[in-house]
């Protein structure tokens, strides 16, 4: 068999490239499907099963920002400040945009637990929305400091078993300041205003980072590398879901407010994980649909806004919650369509095209084939 070596680590970009689409799954479910079938079908628990593979993403965060050519502090914050301008923009479009011209069904709103019309302070509460985009770019301004301390790759781990242990007892803890409340909840919030809180999801983050150090020490032997990550993610997975066993409600309680069982079960399950995209991309022929997923890699914060925006506009015409299984399937599809075919004819071609020409140029440049 054949695989690809190249200063990206492919299977990297494979495990981002399919964490993306599968979020846009997850979101089509969230806003389509009824109580019943989110939570009583098998296509219910598929999919928030599939849910589970999110710390994928943030695990290949970690390891892409230790392979990055510049980690300076500076670039850390400039580029967290990057990603969290458009994190909020992307609650404006999804949310306020849609409550500005009317098109936000009764029953969205309703389920904030508010009545029309909706108040400057409901939409405040929106654009404040902590998503993913906001854990990364609140993550970033920690990642170049840690980096500087130390080049130790045990540091950073042992900063993320820190957080994995402490953040159950900080979960929720507020001073009672109006502002300061926002930033507690970004931390380590216990409501549902913030679903990725920093602390224990920057664990994922971090635990990237200490195999990205290890893969450098080693010679960036990729084989080293995700042996490694099976083998810790194997015993990850036996004490988190130990842990998950002993006391369910503490220790994992609900996916978006995970306790210490919880979030090592779920690094550990994400490793293997990598571990099985390395597996593929080293065992499988290169094939168009391999390829697909590394666009989506180097398109994978693009591609996150565009399903998001799209997904919650289209409450406007289909409603809110209000498909059953075969409903979901058939959105599902069109979805993913949809957000692709915006990404590449809308963006890459029309808003972006010379970056996209560029890209596919580095690409083909630094790309060769190796038999292994």
């Amino acid at each position: 068999m054949s695989s690809i070596n190249s200063k990206r680590i492919l299977a990297i970009d494979f495990a981002r490239g399919v964490s993306v689409l599968m979020v846009i799954i997850v979101h089509t479910l969230w806003i389509y499907g009824d109580i019943t079938t989110q939570s009583k079908t098998w296509l219910g628990s598929t999919i928030h099963f599939i849910g589970k593979g999110t710390p994928m993403f943030l695990i290949a965060m970690g390891v892409s920002f230790i392979l990055s050519r510049n980690q300076s502090i500076k670039l850390s914050i400039k580029r967290a400040f990057y990603i969290l301008g458009i994190g909020y923009f992307m609650n404006f479009l999804k949310f306020v945009f849609p409550v500005l011209i009317g098109i936000v069904p009764d029953n969205f709103i309703e389920a904030y637990g508010w009545t029309k019309p909706v108040t400057l302070n409901n939409m405040i509460y929106m654009l404040g929305t902590g998503d993913i985009l906001q854990l990364a770019g609140f993550s970033l301004l920690f990642m170049g400091f840690i980096n500087k301390l130390s080049k130790n790759k045990y540091v950073p781990l042992i900063i993320a078993l820190c957080i994995v242990l402490i953040t159950k007892e900080v979960h929720g803890f507020q001073l009672g300041i109006t502002g300061v409340d926002y930033l507690t909840d970004i931390l380590w919030g216990s409501g549902w205003h913030v679903y990725f809180a920093v602390f224990p999801w920057f664990s994922f983050i971090l635990i990237g980072m200490f195999f990205g150090m290890w893969y450098k020490e080693r010679s960036r032997s990729e084989n080293y590398l995700f042996n490694r990550m099976l083998i810790a993610g194997i015993g990850l997975m036996l004490i988190g879901g130990g842990l998950c066993y002993s006391n369910f409600e503490y220790h994992f309680g609900d996916y978006f407010h995970l306790g210490p069982g919880g979030a090592l079960y779920l690094a550990g399950f994400n490793l293997v994980l990598m571990r099985f995209a390395y597996f593929l991309v080293t065992r499988v022929k290169e094939n168009n649909i391999f390829k697909f997923f590394y666009y989506c890699s180097k398109r994978v914060t693009t591609i996150y806004v565009i399903q998001w925006v799209i997904i919650c506009w289209g409450m406007g015409v289909l409603g809110y919650q209000e498909f059953g299984v075969i409903g979901v399937l058939l959105l599902i599809p069109f979805y993913i369509l949809l957000t692709i075919g915006i990404q590449k004819f809308v963006l890459d071609r029309m808003l972006f095209p010379k970056r996209t020409k560029k890209q596919t140029s580095t690409t083909n440049k630094n790309t060769k084939r190796v038999v292994v």
